[in-house]
């Protein structure tokens, strides 16, 4: 059987310092007691309750009467403004689960049925009560919003706790692998999933991290003799103003210092680089998967269904229950699908209303009385742009939410799982075209649609569209990117743990102190002596009760942060090669960040079990196809590299092949301006004689700007025409390469390791023999 050998692939993940257990620690675990004294599979906390406050206790008793019936022993403890009712489940509740998973189509395979852990009876319980109904036909989770119970939580075990803060959830053990199966055993097998997939992607982002440095100080190593940055530093060439009014010509020079930063990750190797993250994002999920498979099959959830074993635990519920049939209704997902387009709009709207901002923004600065920002003022409005649009991402999460969940209502899903797949794919949808909308602006459509001298476009005939920076249009995006994932990730990460740590101290502050656990208690095990006192229990109850809530989507929360982390890490790789690195720093804290925050600032999680990560694997993938498309699209449509290319080999100094002694790239940058002359109506008309002004106080006729033009009519010129045609074939080319290497890297690693396969077989072969050496028993 899988559980006495070591399969080869959990080996590498040990040997690569991911995991620390060789995963078989759940075979070695003692049966637990089917219903031991100190093993409350639940714990429910309302107000103590005034007596004009009558209806509020009639649903109590209803409820805790309704649990009774289904031979429940509550324990009633009162504390001072609180009251705690301590669940225990039956032992035949568990006996039918347990035969119900063995008779089932998809579950009979997929457990460990000679005992019950704790954490499956929290699972069955937790159901039973979402699922028990008083009179009035009002469940646990109206009667939670009535405020008739005030909390509901399942208990940490003080030993388990213990063990696991010390090996995995402390600071000193950022560096060290992760006890996959203990995990597993304490949250169910949905949190250890994604602390596997967390760890593993974590760990597969050190060689681009590496790569995108070396990118980097590539790009630092030609600072010094790199032509273009010569050409530019040294130029005294006349820029066109970027604004009316007040903004006055320039010199190209000025820009000498955006210069070296756009050479950092504008570069030849950005290309190469684009390619192997798109290869990367391939490898990174087909080894996942293998991964994830040999770990599934050592846990037995290889074929554990989630739905099936729903229709299980509402038989345990109720014997007599009637199943919720699968609708579809065209109507209903016809309004779905208009209420989500709907929402699309309104978060590109809000995109357009950042880009209405930033062009206000810009004339504001450069009318400003502050001689550096109204020198700066592009770069400014850009930086004011990011931040806000920081904080338009922040609202719009929690409108995200709410929207996808009342969406989620409308479809009226048959079971939660359902529900929980549908909610994952509207809300990682809105979430990232709140993220992302304003990126692909600023990469694909930022200085393309905003005309030319004499013919600029503007908003309401007023404003000016800003144009990209001076030094490139990568520039704008490596700056948005930058400041959008430093601020996300820091920020988030310090209210992700300074807020649990404040609600724990507020809680523990607002209830009074609990002498310590007495004698007799202290040297109890958790499950395996006698009843602890009444105190000793309200003390371990209570401190439960002070950590933070949880509820279905905690998890969820962390799954979507890093997903949306994955999308930043490869979609916009070529503007920003850095983000692996700034990925990986903040991959190691945030480990150790959501295990400090599960073991000892929240309540325990309701153990889940399954198979996978679920539908975010298909939301991976749809990542890593889209990430090929935009990062070929950011080289050959935002990046210098296709206009370089081809004034390289047409129009330099080398293109007819006899120059030796002289760079091929010598004269691009005058090459890639146009002149506007003060000689044409057009031109007197954009600009005043106040603005053709250069900072040393000489009166120019002329100035440049970035496009290829025809200096006398400006229509535009053969190269233009040239250029972007390369461009379209170049990302035609891209794509179809990197998509064939994505292809190749999936065919050639397989989903499943054989050696699990085999496992699978055998262990299958073994049950169906002794299912028919029982069945011939019974015949003789």
């Amino acid at each position: 059987m899988s559980g006495h050998r070591r399969q080869p692939s959990i080996e590498l993940l040990e040997l690569m310092g991911v995991v620390r257990e060789n995963g078989n620690e759940q075979m070695s675990l003692p049966p637990v007691k089917q219903n031991t004294p100190l093993s409350y599979d639940y714990v429910l906390v309302a107000k103590t309750r005034e007596h004009h406050d009558r209806e509020a206790i009639k649903k109590q008793n209803e409820f805790i009467e309704e649990l009774k019936k289904k031979n429940f022993k509550v324990t009633k403890i009162i504390d001072d403004d609180l009251v705690f009712f301590g669940m225990q489940a039956p032992k035949e509740i568990f006996e039918k689960y347990r035969y119900l998973l063995k008779v089932s189509d998809a579950c009979n395979w997929s457990s460990d049925q000679n005992y019950v852990p704790l954490s499956t009876r929290i699972r069955v319980v937790h159901f039973i009560l979402n699922h028990t109904p008083i009179n009035s036909g009002e469940a646990l989770r109206d009667l939670m919003k009535m405020k008739v119970f005030e909390a509901k939580f399942c208990l940490h075990e003080k030993k388990k706790q213990r063990e696991l803060t010390e090996s995995w959830a402390r600071w000193t053990a950022c560096f060290q692998g992760q006890p996959i199966t203990a995990v597993r055993n304490y949250f169910g097998e949905k949190v250890a999933l994604y602390y596997l997939w967390l760890g593993w992607y974590t760990y597969l982002l050190i060689p681009p991290a590496l790569i995108g440095v070396i990118v980097f100080l590539y790009g630092l190593a030609f600072f010094n003799t790199s032509p273009l940055i010569k050409e530019v530093c040294e130029a005294d060439t006349v820029m066109c103003p970027l604004c009316d009014k007040r903004c006055k010509v320039w010199l190209l020079s000025d820009t000498c210092t955006y210069a070296k930063v756009s050479l950092l990750f504008d570069n030849n190797g950005t290309v190469l680089f684009a390619m192997f993250m798109a290869v990367w994002a391939t490898l990174f999920l087909e080894f996942w998967k293998r991964h994830r498979t040999s770990y599934v099959c050592e846990w037995k959830v290889s074929d554990w269904c989630e739905e099936e074993e729903e229709l299980i635990l509402e038989i345990v519920n109720n014997v007599n229950c009637e199943p919720k049939k699968y609708k579809h209704s065209y109507l209903r997902s016809t309004l779905v699908l208009i209420c989500v387009t709907i929402m699309i709009l309104v978060i590109i709207g809000l995109t357009h209303a950042l880009v209405v901002f930033r062009v206000i923004a810009a004339v504001l600065l450069a009318e400003g009385s502050w001689e550096f920002l109204s020198t700066h003022s592009n770069s400014g409005a850009m930086m004011l742009g990011a931040v806000l649009h920081y904080l338009i991402i922040t609202v719009m999460t929690r409108v995200n939410r709410i929207v996808a969940m009342k969406l989620c209502e409308i479809e009226k899903t048959r079971s939660f799982a359902a529900t929980e797949k549908s909610f994952t794919v509207k809300m990682f949808t809105f979430q990232f075209f709140t993220y992302f909308s304003s990126l692909f602006y600023v990469a694909f459509f930022l200085g393309r649609i905003n005309g030319h001298p004499g013919g600029y476009v503007r908003i309401a005939s007023k404003w000016r569209l800003e144009e990209c920076h001076p030094s490139g249009c990568l520039t704008d995006l490596f700056i948005q990117m930058a400041i959008i994932m430093v601020l996300k990730q820091t920020i988030s990460n310090v209210f992700e743990f300074t807020g649990p740590w404040f609600g724990k101290w507020l809680k523990r502050k607002r209830t009074h102190k609990l002498r310590r656990k007495c004698a007799y208690c202290y040297l109890k095990d958790d499950s395996t002596h006698g009843e602890l006192c009444e105190n000793c229990k309200l003390r371990d109850w209570l401190s439960n009760y002070r950590l933070n809530d949880v509820d279905s989507f905690s998890l969820f929360k962390e799954f979507l942060e890093m997903v949306i982390q994955f999308s930043f890490t490869t979609i916009f790789v070529a503007a920003f090669p850095l983000a692996p690195l700034l990925a990986l720093i903040n991959n190691v804290i945030e480990i150790r960040l959501d295990a400090i925050k599960m073991v000892t600032l929240e309540r325990r999680l309701i153990p889940k079990k399954t198979n996978d990560i679920g539908v975010w694997i298909n939301l991976l993938e749809a990542i890593g196809v889209l990430a090929v498309i935009a990062n070929g699209l950011v080289i050959g449509v935002s990046s210098d590299f296709i206009p370089r290319l081809v004034y390289r080999y047409l129009y330099g100094p080398c293109s007819n092949g006899t120059t030796a002694d002289i760079d091929c790239m010598v004269g691009y940058i005058n090459n890639s301006l146009s002149i506007a002359t003060m000689d044409k109506p057009e031109i007197r008309r954009e600009f005043s004689s106040d603005q053709m002004v250069t900072p040393n106080g000489l009166n120019v006729s002329y100035c440049s700007y970035k496009d290829y033009r025809d200096n006398v009519d400006y229509n535009l010129t053969p190269q233009f025409w040239l250029i972007l045609a390369v461009r379209f074939a170049f990302v035609i080319l891209f794509e179809h390469i990197v998509v064939i290497c994505k292809f190749i890297a999936a065919w050639f690693v397989p989903a499943a390791p054989m050696g699990v396969k085999n496992d699978r077989l055998f262990d299958k072969l073994k049950r169906l023999k002794e299912e028919l050496r029982s069945f011939d028993e019974s015949q003789r």
